[in-house]
């Protein structure tokens, strides 16, 4: 069991397992199952996983095991299993972990469905997936270099960790302009506490703690832990002539999300020196 003195992390896993077992109950849009047509083109709806400019993930993902951490929903772990993969997924909320059920039993997709933190992957042994796929999450926790650390743990040395996260400028900011039209600063980064709690809307899941995560606790996270990052992105979410105060418009002035294509360094964490630019994969990404 992990160290808790404080209570803080026990107390925001109970609370956001209920928040999102009620997100699924009121069908949110985050725990939507994918539809017919993901399934028909699983290949070409996982795409090539990053940047426009380079292909993250492997090509075909025939007898590889992926672990989709905090992955809930009916989405990301039936869609992987679709594409050929062997998928575990773990995720805090038995709701969420249901609509994989429900969408494996539906397609007749084989998945290991667990109950569990992202920070607390004791159930997998060292080195057990070649993979490991992490949706927006992170922010759902008060401290993240246990999370990056119980990653590294179970990814095969030279696996893939591909990661989203809310930026945390983004998180900070005000969700409409103000009289001005400018987005505003509201939120330092305090660790430990979370956001005040927001209206729902794409950024921000009703009923749920978050907090804001820096770039030095992401991205240094992940290496302390034992990765090298090799790409990062800003998924374009931006529209022309979006509306003001809309999703699209503000992304053009806050990108809302991080995504991060990291390889194991075989269990090394980084020691403050350049990692060796040899690293080699067992998975090939033509």
């Amino acid at each position: 069991m992990l160290e808790d003195p404080s209570g803080l992390r026990a107390t925001v896993l109970a609370h956001n397992a209920q928040a999102w077992d009620r997100l699924a109950a009121s069908k949110a849009a985050l725990a939507q199952p994918l539809t017919d047509g993901a399934f028909r083109d699983p290949h070409g709806w996982i795409g090539g996983g990053g940047s426009a400019t380079r292909r993250w993930l492997p090509e075909r993902f025939d007898g590889l095991e992926v672990l989709c951490v905090a992955a809930g929903g009916g989405k990301h772990g039936p869609l992987y299993a679709a594409a050929g993969a062997r998928v575990t997924v773990v995720d805090l909320s038995p709701a969420m972990l249901a609509l994989d059920h429900q969408v494996a039993r539906e397609r007749g997709i084989n998945l290991q469905i667990v109950q569990g933190s992202m920070d607390d992957l004791s159930m997998f042994s060292v080195g057990q997936f070649d993979v490991v796929i992490h949706p927006v999450s992170t922010c759902y926790m008060p401290e993240v270099s246990r999370v990056f650390c119980e990653v590294s743990r179970v990814t095969k040395p030279g696996g893939l960790y591909v990661s989203q996260h809310k930026s945390p400028t983004s998180l900070q900011a005000s969700l409409v302009p103000g009289a001005s039209g400018r987005y505003e600063l509201r939120s330092p980064q305090t660790r430990g506490t979370p956001l005040p709690p927001e209206m729902p809307s794409r950024l921000r899941e009703f009923g749920v703690y978050e907090f804001v995560h820096s770039l030095s606790d992401l991205f240094g996270g992940i290496c302390r832990a034992g990765f090298t990052i090799e790409d990062v992105c800003e998924p374009d979410h931006v529209q022309s002539h979006a509306d003001q105060g809309s999703f699209a418009q503000r992304a053009a002035f806050l990108p809302p999300y991080i995504r991060i294509l990291a390889r194991s360094n075989g269990g090394q964490a980084f020691r403050g020196s350049p990692v060796a630019s040899g690293l080699k994969s067992g998975l090939q990404m033509e």
